[in-house]
């Protein structure tokens, strides 16, 4: 499935969960909410995008906490979590899409190379699921692609 496709999807998904849907980005930077508010019609579902490039962005705009960026980093399990609770309480909606990663060409390290992005997805009334993926170091833009098709599919899963 292309990206619109699972865009497509999900939006269907929601409307007849008769939920709405926030995503709290950063390496993607609006990739996912724009795949999202492409199709005609996403209104009736989509509420909003954070786009929290930086760490004061998480901060202020979603709540995660200097000490958890401190103690594990922006590109973390812990803080793919807090971006989606963050999501999920500043909004009005039901579903929430978070990721963090490096997206490179640099950035990376030994512990969090270039293609690490963690997700976060939040639905009311349910744990936060997060996820780690490792995608191929084959550019920016791959990995930024590939960042938003999994975003997409793990919202579809979250919803059954």
């Amino acid at each position: 499935m292309t990206n619109s496709d699972l865009a497509n999807a999900l939006l269907q998904a929601c409307r007849k969960r008769g939920i709405m849907l926030a995503t709290a980005e950063s390496c993607t930077g609006g990739m996912i909410i724009a795949a999202l508010t492409d199709i005609a019609g996403s209104s009736a579902v989509v509420d909003r995008g954070f786009i929290t490039y930086s760490n004061e962005a998480k901060m202020d705009m979603l709540g995660v906490s200097i000490a958890t960026l401190e103690a594990h980093g922006a590109v973390s399990r812990e803080t793919a979590i807090e971006m989606a609770k963050g999501a999920l309480t500043r909004s009005r909606a039901g579903l929430t899409l978070a990721v963090t990663g490096i997206a490179g060409p640099g950035g990376g390290s030994a512990d969090k190379p270039v293609g690490l992005v963690w997700f976060g997805v939040a639905l009311a009334d349910r744990p936060i699921v997060a996820e780690r993926q490792l995608f191929a170091d084959k550019g920016r833009d791959f990995i930024r692609r590939e960042t938003v098709k999994h975003a997409l599919e793990l919202g579809l899963q979250a919803l059954g």
